[in-house]
């Protein structure tokens, strides 16, 4: 399945019934840019907006990261950021102002303290940690394995895709080998990069899957809504796909 624009459905958490199941969302621990000198971590709508769509569909959530403790958000998408780049973000201020969801930022287990045996979906939640933090990370890549070799929606938004430049299976192919799927596209990193008058990552996630020969990296228009289901393995473009991910990997519970 391959979607620019998802059919909409209504998903109701109905408050009191037993859960559906669980989803573990992993995001990056806070990093320091080579590139730009500033503080990074995860990107806020990537986050919030991929958990309404679980909650809402009667899924509980757990919160990991690549070093376990407190998280931090990239400022540019902290929508009190005096910035503005993402004021309108109302789904992120909401969260924002919930104790619960301060107190699940500043507790998230490591990555190694959790198993694919305890939840139903995986989904990681990209900005510009990931692209220190992810790539290479032997552990988060074997986790991200094991959901995906078992058959479990294993799900990645924008600049956490970068895992899957490295990542193999237990025979030592690359999870995306014989698969299509997207990430954060060139055009997109060229107006990021314009906006703030610098290069902003050390490496491009398009130009880096064009190098790999058993796969088919795709992108939409820039910062259109766009993920891709091959499989069991979902990914999005960028921020703005963060929901209609979340909603296929509802869509593959909701058939399981």
């Amino acid at each position: 399945m391959e979607t620019s624009i998802l059919e909409e459905k209504s998903y109701v958490h109905v408050h009191g019934m037993p859960s559906r199941g669980k989803v573990l969302m992993v995001a990056s621990s806070p990093a320091v840019s080579e590139q730009t000198g500033w503080p990074i971590g995860f990107w806020a709508s990537e986050l919030t907006h991929p958990l309404l769509v679980f909650q809402e569909g009667g899924y509980e959530v757990e919160l990991a990261s690549t070093d376990g403790g407190e998280i931090k958000m990239d400022n540019y998408s902290d929508p009190r950021d005096e910035s503005e780049y993402s004021a309108a973000d109302v789904i992120s201020r909401g969260f924002i102002e919930l104790t619960w969801f301060k107190e699940m930022l500043e507790k998230t287990k490591k990555v190694t303290e959790v198993s694919e045996e305890e939840y139903d979906a995986i989904f990681l939640v990209g900005g510009q940690g990931p692209m220190y933090t992810y790539r290479g990370n032997e552990d988060l890549e074997s986790l991200f394995a094991a959901f995906l070799e078992s058959g479990k929606p294993s799900a990645a938004v924008c600049h956490s895709t970068a895992l899957l430049l490295e990542a193999r299976d237990k025979n030592g192919e690359f999870l995306v080998n014989n698969k299509t799927w997207t990430g954060f596209a060139n055009a997109e990193e060229d107006y990021a990069d314009n906006t703030v008058g610098q290069k902003i990552q050390p490496y491009r996630i398009e130009d880096e899957a064009s190098k790999m020969v058993e796969t088919n990296f795709k992108v939409a228009e820039p910062f259109s809504s766009y993920a891709i289901a091959d499989g069991n393995l979902i990914t999005g473009q960028q921020q703005n796909s963060g929901s209609a991910v979340a909603r296929l990997v509802v869509d593959q519970l909701s058939r399981d």
